[in-house]
Parts: C-alpha cells; structure tokens; sequence
C-alpha cells in the first residue's frame, strides 16, 4: 500500500487532490463524516483508490527515512503541523488557493509548515516546500484509506485545481527524493559503520621552557663538591615543536553502551628529561616516536541505575570517578600541565585493567567504585590480577543543584617493589644516572615518588574536590588531596623499611572565564601545591630527605576556538621552589597548543 501510495503522490493532479482531502488530524473530523454521510455527496475511500490505479504513475520512492532527509535537506527547521490555514501567515487572503486551502487544512489538518506557521512568502521556494508539505500527509493518508474514511466530492474538485497548480512542483519533488534515495544508498554502501563512530584529534604543541634545571639537596651537594657537572645546572633553551594523534573509535551496540577503542601515535617531548623535575610536565606529552598504539579499550554499559565499566587497555580512574574540572581535564582541550587537569594522589594510580561501575541513588548522590591493575595481562610470579600493581577506591557524588557538585573519594593503591610512583610522575624526582657510585645504592628513583627506597608500598589517599559555576561566565573548580604512604617490606639495599611512613599533600583551585571574548573562547588562571611530603620515615643516616619546602604551581591559558574544529590554546605555567627545594630557581614553560578535532 505505500508503495502505491508513493506512486500516487508522484501523480498527475488528480491524486495529490485527493491526497491532501484525507488527513492526519481526523479523529474527530471522522465522526462528524458519519453523521454527514446522508446529507452530502461523497466519494468513498474504495472510489478514490480506483482513480489512484488507473492515473499514470511517476515513480517516487518515498521510504520514510527518505521523507526525513527530504524535509531536513529542503527546511532550515523542522516542520510543525498546523490547523488552520489562517496560521500559514504568508499565504495571501487575495490568492484564489486561499479559501480553497483554509477549508481543506480546517476539515483536515493536513497542510505542514515551519515552527513559526509561515510559508514564508509567495516566491518560488515557497510554492516548492508547500508541495513537500503535501508529502506529510503520505502516513496518515494510508492510514484512512484503509479505515474507509468518506471524503466529499466538492473538495476532490478543489484538489484538482491546487494540484494542477503545484504539479511542477511535484515533479521537481520527485526528482529530489530520487536524487536522496540514490545518495542514501551510496551512504550504506560505502558507511563506516552502522554501528561505530570514528572521531579523530591532532594536536601541535610548540614550548619551551626556561629557568635552571631542578636539583635535590644530596645533588646540590655533588654540585658543591665538584662531582656534578656544571652545566648539569642549565636548561637546554631550545624550543620543540611535537604532536600528538588519537582516533577514537565509539561502539554502540543498544544506543546506551559504549565500546570505547582509541589509537594514539605521537612524538611530543616528556620535559622531565631537560628540567630535572616530573613537576613540569606537559598534559599532552607523548613519547612513542611515531608508533600507533592502542592505548584504551574499555566497555561501559547500563543497567538499570547501574553503569558498568570494564577495560582491557589503559583504563584510568578519571574515565570512572568525576575529577570536578570541567574546563581544564582534557588533555587535548584542558590545562597545558599535566598537575592542574586533576588531582595526583586521589585521581590517579596503578591503573589499566580492571573494571568499576556507577550506581544513581537518587538525582543528589552517585555512588562510584572501582579495581584497576597496572599488571592484570602478566601472569608472571607477582603481577597478574590482583598480585602487581592495583587501586581499588569509592568516590560519592553530591550534587545539590544543577550549578555546585561535590565529590569525595578514597584510593587504596599497592606498589611492588622497585616500581613505586606516590607521586604519579607529578612529584620531585631524581635521576639514576646524575648519581655518585657510591650512593646510588641509597638513593630511590625520587623524594616524592618514591620515599621508601624500593620498598613494596601501599598508599591510601582520601580527597575531594568541588565545582561551582558561579553564573554564565565564571567557573571556580578547586580540589585537597592527603595521601599515607606505608613501606610494606626490604627497599633495593634489602634494609626492612615495613612500618615506615610517610604523608603527602597536594591541593589547586582555578577560575575560568566562559566566552572570553569570543563565544567558545575560555580564560582559565590556576594554581595549586604539587605533591609534597614533609614527613619521610627514615634511618638515621638515610639520604631520603623529605621536602623541605612546598612546591607551587601557576598556569594561565587562553582558549580560542577559530572554528567548530580548530583551537589554539596559548598559555604558560611556572613551577617555584621545583622539587620542595627553595635552593632550585623557577622554571618556566611557555605552550601554544593547537588542536584540530574531526
């Protein structure tokens, strides 16, 4: 039958007349036809499909996703129907369709316009939207044929008139749909896929950084000694121009869940290598010269008020727990250090596979969890699963109203023995190969990062964070983090270090400027304490001397969109008192970003 239709609707006059007489709006109109039935010449539903067989047919294919892309390809809005041809404001009182239009759409509502109830004049565009307003009445035509539904004879004449009006119309109607069905068909021919999105990201970062290279008190002390180089002092001040590539590929198999693959290949610098300090990290860097890799995969799924996380590759505690930083956590898009994008010691960790899940008590609290293992794909002695590297936390949200949110979380991590990382590569930091023979055994691979000389360790951190978006332009985010660190057995040396201790802290805040300027564009300053410990258990004799002196960190950046897919982000962030040393002169890192989004 919509075959027939389709076909009818492509034909000559006569039977887009009697299209437009049966409509969608007729429940009512219906019963007053049945009391009308004795009283008024009408044609039955039997009589019109008659007339419809034996008209000549233009062939129109009219599948209903070819209505759509019609509709959306013609209108700039999407079509609303009206009652009352009175509502169609561009139709003149004086032209002779008029009355003729107004009884039609009264009786049977099946005239389409735009949103606005226009045609929006009497020129040639209009004369062809109104002939594929007609097309709307394809459906409910149908549908009332088949019910048997009378329609009066004084109105087919009246359609004859209307159609032989619009039937250049028709016919340029006709062709458009083809030309859509032949394109519609090379689209599924030639798609990606039905079900999976391809989105890519290309970043370009020219930076440099400038000051004097970082440097602990025992390396102070070589330097003062004679036994450092001094040259070791200075930072190369060549600038670098790298990029980095991800292709995200996006899964859904139900229009809820997501399989989440991204590949990723780049060449941007890690400036700890020139600075002496993990603390002056770029957020985006990425050192793998060139190769492809696929550094996530994850699943995440619904049921119920439940969200459920499982990840094979690369899994991060961010992609579950909420870091409370709207504007500055990407990487691609946010803060130009990798510190100010979110928290060290609560948000980050062992972490690649595992799983977590998301449970919606209610619109005001989140409850979130998670396992993740650094080492889930080693079945070797002390790595797999649940014998290498791990985290396991829960964060509650909070959310009082749709502008402040609250979330507080707790991590439990566990770090084998000569691969501890308290810091997550934020902290200070010392280089094997800048040390004497005959320390190097007592010195670990950083104060901050690793405290305990080799030793196995746990570290538990609790810490919250909070947004606030103060009213359409500003944007304050802030976060607290406290972690203890416990040494869990021997360090390198084979010294029990089990029962040691130490604490570390780490907080920032940041303000951002929506629209800056320019719709899009954001102005973000923030700040904030790297992580630091100032209580490091030790024997006496240890060269593990805690922080003496908190390390700051202050970054501004502008974001400027030039298009939908292009942004620029100039900025720099400064690092004083690099490694807890006030000793250490600051370093500056100057950034221009560029990321190109497709």
């Amino acid at each position: 039958m919509l075959n027939l239709l389709t076909k009818s609707f492509k034909t000559i006059p006569v039977t887009l007349g009697i299209f437009l007489l049966v409509t969608s709006g007729v429940t009512a109109t219906t019963n007053e036809f049945k009391t009308q039935k004795t009283k008024i010449n009408t044609v039955s539903s039997e009589e019109a499909l008659g007339v419809l067989k034996n008209r000549p047919q233009l062939k129109i294919p009219v599948s209903q996703d070819n209505i759509k892309q019609f509709r959306d390809t013609t209108f700039n809005n999407h079509m609303s129907q009206v009652t009352s041809i009175s509502e169609l404001q561009d139709v003149s009182p004086t032209d002779w369709a008029y009355e003729a239009l107004r009884s039609l759409v009264e009786r049977y509502g099946c005239i389409v316009g735009y949103p606005d109830r226009t045609f929006r004049g009497n020129h040639s565009t209009s004369r062809n939207e109104f002939a594929a307003g007609l097309n709307s009445c394809l459906n409910t035509i149908e549908r009332l044929l088949q019910e048997n539904v009378a329609v009066l004879r004084e109105d087919i004449e009246k359609l004859k008139r209307l159609s032989q009006e619009f039937e250049q119309e028709l016919i340029a109607l006709g062709a458009r749909i083809s030309n859509l069905e032949a394109r519609a068909a090379f689209l599924e021919d030639h798609q990606f896929s039905t079900t999976t999105k391809l989105k890519g990201e290309v970043l370009f970062t020219l930076s440099s950084a400038a000051g004097e290279r970082a440097l602990d008190f025992r390396e102070q002390d070589l330097l003062n000694q004679g036994a450092l180089p001094a040259e070791r002092r200075r930072i190369d001040d060549n600038a670098t121009f790298g990029y980095r590539t991800r292709l995200f590929l996006s899964t859904s198999f139900s229009g809820k869940d997501l399989l989440r693959t991204r590949i990723q290949a780049g060449s941007l610098p890690n400036l700890k290598e020139f600075t002496g300090t993990e603390m002056t990290r770029l957020s985006h860097d990425a050192q793998q010269n060139g190769n492809a890799v696929v550094n996530k995969l994850y699943y995440r799924f619904p049921a119920g008020n439940f969200t459920t996380w499982v990840g094979a590759e690369n899994l991060e505690i961010n992609d579950i727990f909420d870091e409370g930083n709207p504007f500055l956590k990407s990487s691609g898009t946010g803060a130009l250090s990798r510190f100010i994008r979110r928290d060290p010691l609560t948000m980050r960790g062992p972490e690649g596979i595992g799983g977590g899940f998301a449970y919606k008590i209610n619109d005001m609290f989140t409850l979130r969890g998670l396992y993740l293992s650094k080492d889930g794909n080693k079945p070797s002695l002390g790595n797999g699963l649940f014998n290498g590297n791990f985290t396991a936390g829960s964060q509650l949200a909070f959310k009082p109203i749709d502008s402040v949110s609250f979330n507080f979380h707790f991590l439990h991590s566990y770090f084998k023995s000569n691969d501890v990382n308290i810091s997550s590569s934020t902290g200070s930091y010392v280089e094997n190969h800048f040390r004497s023979k005959s320390v190097k055994n007592k010195i670990g691979r950083g104060i901050g990062r690793d405290p305990f000389l080799g030793a196995p360790t746990i570290r538990d951190s609790y810490g919250a964070n909070g947004n606030w978006r103060i009213n359409n332009t500003f944007n304050l985010t802030a976060w607290v983090g406290y972690s203890l660190a416990r040494a869990q057995g021997h360090d390198s040396s084979r010294v029990s270090r089990r029962g040691f201790g130490a604490d570390y802290w780490s907080w920032m805040t940041a303000l951002s400027a929506v629209d800056f300027f320019k719709d899009g564009a954001v102005l973000s300053v923030a700040g904030g304490a790297l992580p630091n410990s100032r209580r490091i258990d030790a024997i006496p004799g240890d060269l593990t001397i805690p922080d003496q002196d908190t390390p700051y960190i202050i970054e501004a950046q502008y974001k400027y969109p030039v298009n939908d897919n292009i942004l620029l982000t100039p900025g720099f962030y400064v690092i004083l008192q690099p490694d807890g040393n006030n000793l250490n002169n600051s370093i500056w890192v100057g950034a221009l970003r560029t990321s190109f989004q497709f």
